[in-house]
């Protein structure tokens, strides 16, 4: 279907491949990976004819038709979602099909004949994505087609997928996505397409064995040729030895030389500091309402956010998640109600559109150190160079950087004045494996609160202790991590919720149902119907509130009696505790009356748990 044949490139000076090779044939389910700036997307570019080898040749079997997503930026142009989704010579057929994916894409029925400029970038990529998978190309190019797509929908596309008739050759750093969904890997590595049998984990193996073979196979070579040339530099003078010497020298020249391993390309290796410590309770919104012109997001919200959550908002785009991790940062201007930040609270903001926030005209060094903070340039300098900006590579101007490039700048500027209260907006985006695992192995130890939006699953699994559901103004909790709220938004019916947020980043408006039985509500008495809609509404969410903290505060005493369990566990195991007789008679009493609170303690906060599940699915 398609080959690429010792394809060699260079772009700025850098070579980028050298006798590259690469066979794709039908049915084929190939992830792409390497580092920022490897050559990913020059690669496609190569693949779809939009660029030129230095050497080598790409070849497309003849009638093979190739479909691709762009990373970032598609054409708008005048048509609607469905006229660009089913195509412009649409049969039934095609209507049809383009219907069943823009659903599954998480458009509302009603949105199908909006124009594609009334749209944000988001959603005019899904738009693009329903058109390719209504043509079904021979084969697809899809170069990070998770960036504009939750959860929800990511699972939809994966099965999808899973069903698609073509090839597929795929750019993600989701390793969720590379599991389920690819048979093999290709990754960049040293200016070579290197490829692995099986999903991304399988690849994880493979590499570590072949990098294990090529090490041995080096260094027994090396003594190999060390034995030789210690022969010939002993014997090569001796009349009697001379012939034997030259059959060695002959050896090594002969000797097929087995190449030094390369050391991978330099990963970011950081942690954050550790933040000044705040009070027990992070931030309290009481009574919030933020509307945008008539679209109501929230309405009467509660939240206490306790030092020290993780918690990972979940939910359909345009649900409101965006929109309450600015609420919580004192981004945006309330509509109503209070936003109070608990004592010495002091928030950090890692934006979905982080580049918006750095300027382009700026360099490097001069962006992270436009900070409040002083900070010296030997001090800067340290933490980009963790960061892969090393010698002159820190007086770069800020608008030539990759958009993983400029994730990595807006990091530094995080790490560099602390916060104790982190807001990230999929904080994964743009950045490669290693980034994103450094960036986990970061988090973990740090002390500060998290809250976050990622759909991103191997970050959501690694970081977040709890789940928020955000859904039509609504916010519902999940005292567990994300496999928790899994299985139990499968047993309440599925993970995909009943409504979808529109297009844009509100609300869908509220509507009160016409009867078709009796007369019509007027303004009054819909007034009433809403005011009394409210009550109740606050009411349920007073309850709530209720059962979580009576689950946190079982949760702390289920803590401290288990560590006072360890405490009195590892007294009665020291052999001098039985030196004193009624020490240890006291101990075990101690115990066993321990024993008792914590299975009372763990019984009161399991019901607790069942009473706020109720409370979640009524």
């Amino acid at each position: 279907m398609l080959t690429l044949s010792q394809v060699t490139k260079s772009y700025a000076g850098r070579v980028l491949f050298e006798d590259a090779a690469l066979q794709v044939n039908v049915r084929d389910r190939i992830g792409l990976i390497g580092p920022n700036g490897a050559g990913k997307s020059t690669l496609f570019g190569l693949l779809l004819g939009h660029d030129e080898p230095d050497d080598g040749v790409v070849v497309t079997q003849r009638g093979t038709r190739v479909g691709y997503l762009p990373q970032e930026t598609a054409s708008v142009s005048a048509h609607t979602v469905m006229e660009l989704a089913a195509g412009p010579e649409a049969d039934g057929r095609a209507e049809a099909m383009a219907k069943r994916i823009l659903s599954g894409l998480a458009f509302r029925e009603g949105d199908f004949h909006r124009p594609l400029r009334e749209l944000s970038g988001g959603w005019i990529m899904r738009a693009h994505l329903a058109r390719l998978l209504v043509e079904e190309p021979d084969l697809l190019l899809l170069d990070e087609p998770t960036n504009h797509l939750d959860l929800e929908t990511l699972g939809w596309f994966q099965n999808h997928l899973a069903g698609y008739p073509g090839a597929i050759l795929a750019i993600s750093h989701d390793r969720e996505f590379l599991n389920l969904i690819c048979k093999g890997i290709v990754e960049i590595r040293h200016r070579k397409l290197v490829r692995y049998h099986g999903n991304y984990d399988a690849c994880l193996e493979q590499k570590k064995a072949r990098e294990e073979q090529h090490l041995a196979a080096y260094r027994n070579q090396q003594r190999e040729i060390a034995h030789l040339e210690s022969f010939i530099n002993r014997f090569r003078a001796k009349a009697s030895k001379a012939a034997q010497a030259q059959d060695r020298i002959k050896q090594l020249a002969r000797m097929e030389r087995i190449e030094a391993p390369e050391s991978d390309e330099a990963t970011v290796h950081f942690r954050f500091p550790q933040p000044p410590r705040g009070g027990q309770r992070a931030i309290a919104l009481k009574g919030v309402k933020q509307a945008y012109g008539e679209h109501v997001v929230y309405e009467n919200l509660d939240l206490e956010v306790e030092r020290g959550q993780r918690t990972v908002l979940v939910g359909p785009n345009g649900a409101g998640k965006s929109t309450l991790l600015k609420i919580l940062g004192g981004l945006v201007e309330l509509s109503g109600g209070e936003r109070v930040p608990g004592h010495n609270c002091s928030i950090g903001y890692f934006a979905q559109h982080r580049a918006e926030g750095l300027d382009a005209k700026r360099s490097i060094l001069a962006e992270v150190q436009s900070i409040a903070r002083p900070v010296p340039e030997q001090a800067a300098r340290t933490v980009l160079g963790a960061f892969l900006f090393r010698g002159d590579d820190v007086f770069k101007p800020i608008g030539v950087l990759s958009g993983g490039e400029k994730s990595r700048v807006a990091l530094v500027k995080l790490l560099l004045d602390p916060p104790n209260f982190l807001l990230l907006d999929e904080p994964t985006t743009h950045l490669d494996m290693p980034s994103i695992d450094a960036l986990i192995n970061a988090l973990k130890p740090y002390e500060g609160t998290i809250f976050f939006v990622s759909h991103d699953v191997h970050f959501i699994r690694a970081i977040a202790t709890s789940v928020i559901h955000v859904q039509a103004g609504t916010l519902t909790p999940y005292a567990g991590g994300y496999e928790y709220f899994r299985e139990k938004t499968q047993a309440v019916g599925g993970e995909r919720a009943a409504t979808v947020a529109s297009l844009g980043n509100f609300q869908p408006d509220r509507v009160v149902e016409k009867s078709s039985e009796g007369p019509k509500l007027g303004l009054k008495e819909i007034k009433a119907q809403r005011r009394a809609e409210a009550e109740a509404r606050k009411a349920e969410s007073a309850a709530r509130r209720a059962i979580e903290k009576r689950a946190i505060d079982l949760e702390r005493e289920i803590y401290a009696l288990e560590n006072r369990q360890r405490e009195l566990t590892a007294i009665l195991e020291s052999p001098g505790t039985y030196e004193n007789p009624g020490l240890a008679m006291e101990t075990n009493r101690e115990l066993a009356g321990l024993g008792d609170s914590l299975e009372k303690a763990n019984a009161d906060w399991m019901a607790a748990q069942a009473e706020l599940q109720e409370k979640v699915t009524a």
